[in-house]
């Protein structure tokens, strides 16, 4: 054997004991006439040290670089100066026999959980950042949670089937990956957005409890909580209203929790209606860890002359506690913080009610001191505390409030990884309208059941049509969601045809469904999660990336690999495939 206990297992109890260990060099240090050599593998660390009473094999311990394969023999025993941050650090290994197994160059960047490597480097040589701790806890931590979540829908009936990768191009979402068939020439393979229309196969089938946790794929810009290719757990059930799968998997988050982070959500999850989410929040993912919901002035803001509030259809604003101290400066920058181009705002207004309840405000010269006092009275604003304001289209300063509120939460602090606010949020939007293309799309997807209350609007009131949707959210991150079906065949007819598919359409992308509901398709719903945001959330992350052991930058490149790449004009030509890429203008 290359070795009898691993890096991370030894423990006083064991002084006194022969043993071999095997791993990478992590550091080298010399004291005195000794050197201390820290050898690691996945499961942690342990001192080995080299004495001068053997000469051969300390000067073979001197030349040790990092990163070298080594096998080390030697007595365990207890550590004089002990190391209370390692879980070996009681003990050392007084080392007798050392072999190289494998030497290394000097790596780009230091083994270290606090490493000197920047994101594309880290990505370039992604197997040496696997080997950092910080990166290998999250990857254990996502085994580990894969298992219990296998454990749990297993305990609760659910069955796992797996789905396949390689299927049919229905462009109603994100962009297509698509895969050229060599066998059928000039025709394509998609790979699956999600396991949507075969899961919902599987309930006509009657396996009505399913789940899968399967990898999906979709060709959208990226940013840090999205990647080309990510995990879902994917369920479904059947003979279920929406109340039945609330419960079921909120259970499941909640086991998730106690399993994880030894948290007790004793209370059910709150649930808010996606309009209050809007209006509350300005987010249908909202962040509940803190207050500061908006507070509507228009109606106290009409008739001043100030023309930038007059002729706004809305005026909202937030309250930070306790800020009414803040600079100009710090509010010279919060407004440069709303007109940066994400945010996309024109300018802020402030107002500071300060501790001895005087009022000082950017807009001083348009209103009374009463006029304003009544705004921070609807805000139940203390003295002490900043008043925020913007104004514009309604949607649109919502959401650049929203960018506002979570700035200020994190500067105040209010945005603790380490604390978690769960809710649903619940009654969607069927339909949303694009003035672009002047008509509907589907909010979540086709086969979104509406709201049984109105479905009598569907015809005369299109876009006030409630879903039978829900979002599970976790400070401030969907991380997950889904609806009851449509399992009606005429119902699913009647929404392709308000979505302006035509029959022929509708028929060409998705008549294997609607035959399949002919029948006897059970009325049936499920959701599905992020895996990979889930794990990133217990992990305390911000980005999905460090709990994918291989994952995609911004541009959606594998820098390790370098990936995507051109092929050989042989195999294009098997393919029948010509590329012809546009010059630059």
């Amino acid at each position: 054997m290359y070795r009898t206990n691993t890096c991370g297992e030894l423990r006083l109890s064991d002084a006194g004991r022969e043993v071999t260990l095997a791993g990478w060099v992590q550091r080298t240090r010399k004291m005195g006439g000794m050197t201390f050599v820290d050898v690691r593998d996945r499961y942690g660390i342990t001192q080995i040290v080299f004495d001068t009473d053997n000469a051969e094999l300390h000067e073979a311990a001197n030349k040790l670089g990092r990163e070298f394969v080594v096998q080390v023999t030697g007595r365990v025993t207890e550590r004089a100066s002990k190391n209370p941050n390692l879980p070996t650090g009681e003990i050392e290994i007084i080392a007798t026999d050392l072999k190289v197994l494998n030497r290394s160059d000097v790596p780009p960047f230091t083994i270290e959980d606090d490493t000197d490597g920047g994101d594309d480097l880290r990505m370039k040589y992604r197997y040496l950042d696997l080997r950092r701790g910080a990166v290998r806890r999250n990857l254990e931590l996502r085994h580990r949670m894969a298992f219990e979540i296998r454990r749990y829908l297993d305990s609760k009936g659910f069955l796992e089937v797996e789905t396949p990768v390689l299927i049919k191009s229905t462009p109603e979402g994100a962009r297509d990956f698509v895969v050229p068939s060599r066998m059928n020439p000039g025709e394509f393979y998609a790979l699956p957005q999600s396991p949507q229309t075969f899961k919902q196969l599987l309930m006509v089938s009657g396996f009505d409890r399913y789940f899968q946790i399967v990898k999906c794929f979709r060709d959208e810009d990226l940013r840090a909580d999205r990647q080309p290719e990510f995990t879902q757990i994917d369920c479904e059930m059947s003979f279920v209203e929406q109340e039945d799968v609330l419960q079921m998997f909120e259970g499941l988050v909640k086991h998730i929790f106690k399993y994880v982070k030894d948290i007790d959500f004793a209370e059910p999850f709150p649930r808010m209606t996606w309009a209050d989410a809007m209006r509350l929040y300005g987010s249908d993912k909202p962040d509940t860890r803190f207050g500061m919901e908006f507070v509507e002035l228009k109606d106290l803001t009409e008739g001043s002359g100030f023309a930038v509030m007059d002729s706004a259809p809305y005026v909202g604003a937030i309250v930070a506690p306790g800020c009414a101290g803040y600079t100009r400066k710090q509010l010279d920058q919060l407004t440069d913080f709303v007109k940066r181009p994400q945010v996309g705002a024109k300018g802020m207004m402030w107002v500071k009610y300060e501790a001895d309840g005087s009022i000082k405000s950017s807009v001083g010269k348009f209103f009374t001191d009463d006029q304003i006092k009544t705004w921070l009275d609807r805000a139940g604003a203390n003295p002490g505390d900043l008043m925020l304001i913007l104004a514009g289209e309604t949607m649109r300063t919502r959401k650049q409030l929203c960018e506002l509120r979570l700035e200020m939460g994190s500067q105040l602090g209010l945005r603790d990884p380490q604390k978690f606010s769960c809710l649903w949020v619940v009654d969607f939007p069927l339909f949303e309208w694009d003035d672009e293309t002047q008509r509907f799309y589907a909010m979540h997807h086709p086969f979104t059941a509406p709201n049984p209350d109105d479905i009598d609007m569907l015809e005369t009131d299109t876009g006030a049509v409630r879903a039978t949707a829900y979002d599970m959210v976790v400070n401030g991150n969907e991380l997950g969601g889904g609806s009851i079906r449509i399992h009606d065949a005429k119902l699913q007819d009647q929404m392709f045809r308000l979505l302006g598919l035509s029959e022929e359409d509708a028929q060409y992308k998705f008549g294997f469904l609607m035959n399949a509901f002919k029948y006897g398709a059970p009325p049936h719903g499920g959701l599905a999660f992020g895996f990979d945001r889930f794990v990133s959330i217990l992990a305390g992350l911000d980005s999905i990336r460090d709990v994918i052991a291989f994952p995609k930058n911004n541009s959606g490149r594998d820098m390790m690999i370098d990936a995507p790449s051109h092929i050989d004009d042989s195999q294009l030509d098997e393919l029948c495939i010509r590329v012809d890429i546009p010059q630059e203008k």
